[in-house]
């Protein structure tokens, strides 16, 4: 029996073009593997729709006429990047419908799409990130600079609202924009080194694998712009030695378990002399066949159509609440 898929798309966030294409790609690659697939999409206001058409004159209306589409298909692949979405959002949907859902679920999700708790996670399972602290948005007029550093949205993806800081007027402009995206602000230390991204994959059977290595080539900070206006080189699998391939590979999977990963998740790195330092983690990646991850894999000699279609194979229902059991004292 053919499977149905649905693959939702867009979101109301600052992604929402990035995750268009990337459910636009995976729905194509579904169908060329032979899955019945259909395609809901947020738009920038939240409103869920169907092809052109409105599911809904509201957010709410649109949702529960999009629960019908679902409810009726066997796995959702959501491909809505950045928050309401890739940070369990709408693995909630689906741990309440009961649905089996492509990727990580709420708990990796939020962990993963919020980067302070992420450097919370690395550093308790030993590794490196920069060293950094965290400020409300209220607080800008009063963070005082002291070197070099980067900051960013706590909890935003696609680089949006990242910015270089060398002296404080360039410090105030990026608090500034950092906090168009997120009223949390992670302001970071440089790191010296190479940015190296690793993939990792759980298969259907538990097992899971890391990707040949990524190295980025931006010739500055890797920024929105960069990312997407084809300035970045992209070199895979990256020119590193065994030992500095031995610590990334097994750096990204720590994260990827620690944070209770599932499906697909890319881990950021910076390769320093003292090894590998985590940049962040992103639960649901840039997935169209160019992207980061299809590119590792496809190293790995996992096309783009069957990495796709691997992911729907794993997939499972988000954890569920468990219903607890009374505790029986000895």
């Amino acid at each position: 029996m053919t499977r149905r898929i649905v693959v939702i798309g867009g979101g109301e966030n600052a992604e929402h073009d990035v995750s268009l294409a990337t459910a636009t790609a995976v729905a194509g690659a579904l169908r060329s593997s032979g899955f019945d697939v259909d395609v809901l999409t947020i738009d920038r206001a939240g409103t869920w729709r169907r092809g052109a058409d409105a599911l809904g004159s509201r957010a709410a209306d649109s949702l529960a006429a999009a629960l019908s589409v679902i409810e009726r298909v066997d796995v959702v692949f959501p491909a809505v990047h950045g928050p309401s979405g890739e940070d369990g959002t709408l693995a909630a949907l689906c741990a309440l419908t009961h649905t089996p859902m492509v990727g990580s679920g709420l708990r990796a999700g939020a962990l993963g799409m919020d980067k302070w708790a992420t450097k919370l996670v690395a550093e308790a399972v030993g590794i490196d990130t920069a060293p950094g602290r965290l400020a409300a948005a209220d607080e800008i007029a009063e963070i005082g600079f002291d070197t070099d550093v980067v900051v960013k949205p706590a909890s935003a993806g696609s680089s949006f609202g990242v910015a270089l800081a060398r002296d404080a007027t360039q410090l105030r402009d990026a608090l500034r924009c950092a906090a168009k995206y997120d009223d949390r602000i992670l302001i970071e230390d440089v790191v010296a080194g190479r940015e190296i991204d690793v993939a990792v994959l759980r298969e259907a059977d538990g097992r899971r694998w890391a990707s040949p290595p990524l190295e980025i080539h931006a010739g500055g900070l890797f920024d929105t712009r960069s990312k997407y206006d084809g300035s970045a080189r992209f070199s895979v699998p990256a020119d590193i030695d065994g030992a500095d391939r031995t610590a990334l590979t097994g750096a990204a999977l720590r994260m990827f378990d620690a944070l209770g990963c599932a499906g697909v998740a890319r881990v950021d790195f910076f390769l320093t002399e003292h090894g590998p330092v985590l940049n962040e983690v992103n639960t649901m990646p840039g997935m169209t066949a160019a992207s980061q991850v299809p590119r590792m894999f496809a190293a790995a000699g996992l096309p783009y159509e069957q990495l796709v279609a691997r992911l729907v194979d794993a997939a499972t229902v988000p954890e569920p609440a468990s219903p607890g059991a009374e505790c029986v004292k000895p």
